[in-house]
């Protein structure tokens, strides 16, 4: 890759790193629709004005708005809630970790759903030393019986497997610009999730002080409308098979704010597991493989 999208990849890591630091204090004041909800409003509408200011036009085409629809359910609404609602039982450091299963479901997904990704051997033996990983993590806490802290370490999983359908989902966004399909999806999902919010939670309620309010805002502001932005330059620039990178940083940067300054507790075990799991998504990369394969001779 080049030097720029070396750069973008890192700072990427570093904004989705940031998401779940950002999400621990705002859960001190605010319940966890009211953050979704706050989230993707807010990303929706810097992405509005970003557009606007670029000249792109907003499209008109209902059947690709239900495609944004559906996207900004799998892709915004279930995960952030899940994700949003499990760390209210677990840490974000931990958190960051078991949301770096998604490549394992999307591989997962895409073998059974689409005709031109089907699994191989190094594939799969990434999925199970990759879910291997996910059980020793889970050791502690299911140790001490089905818990809380289990349940909230599941929702982390089924996040990523939101995630995964997402990706196979978001294949049918084509002929319109990255940036109006991530606007597209911000926005149903803030249609969505607005009613949602003001039925089921009392956002009005909330006395938040200006700590959690500035990480709501930047939650939205950097951990979702600048981190769409670099996301689709990446992906322009490097590929998808080289965006799967930032899935082995974002739990640095998590660990690196969780550990560092909010003295979140990590678990032996979920040291461990995290290797494992890394050492499952490098199989699934594959290029790890390459480092151990003889130079043909010429």
């Amino acid at each position: 890759m080049s030097s720029r999208a070396w750069l973008i990849l890192l700072t990427l890591s570093v904004l989705w790193g940031g998401t779940f630091f950002f999400i621990e204090l705002a859960l001190v004041d605010f319940t966890p629709l009211t953050i979704v909800c706050l989230r993707v409003l807010l990303a929706a509408l810097a992405l509005f004005t970003y557009l606007k200011l670029k000249g792109e036009a907003i499209p008109r085409d209902l059947s690709l708005w239900v495609i944004f629809m559906v996207m900004g359910l799998l892709n915004n609404i279930i995960p952030f809630s899940l994700i949003v609602w499990g760390q209210t039982h677990i840490t974000g450091s931990v958190a960051s970790i078991l949301n770096a299963t998604t490549p394992l479901f999307a591989v997962i997904l895409a073998h059974f759903l689409t005709a031109d990704e089907k699994l191989n051997r190094h594939k799969f033996l990434g999925v199970l030393i990759g879910f291997g990983g996910v059980v020793v993590m889970m050791q502690p806490s299911l140790a001490e019986g089905f818990n809380f802290e289990s349940i909230g370490q599941i929702a982390i999983l089924g996040a990523a497997l939101s995630y995964g359908f997402a990706g196979i989902w978001g294949k049918r966004l084509k002929g319109t610009s990255a940036l109006v399909n991530a606007f597209g999806m911000l926005a149903c999902s803030s249609v969505i999730m607005l009613p949602v919010a003001l039925i089921v939670d009392e956002p009005f309620a909330a006395s938040p002080d200006w700590t959690s309010l500035s990480a709501v805002v930047a939650l939205a502001i950097f951990g979702t409308a600048l981190a769409y932005i670099f996301y689709f330059q990446l992906l322009a620039l490097a590929g998808a098979v080289n965006l799967l990178l930032v899935t082995f940083l974002i739990p640095v940067t998590a660990l690196l704010l969780g550990v560092g300054i909010l003295s979140e507790a990590i678990h032996p075990l979920s040291l461990v597991g995290t290797a494992i799991i890394f050492a499952g998504l490098a199989l699934i990369d594959g290029r790890i493989l390459t480092l151990f394969r003889k130079p043909k001779r010429v």
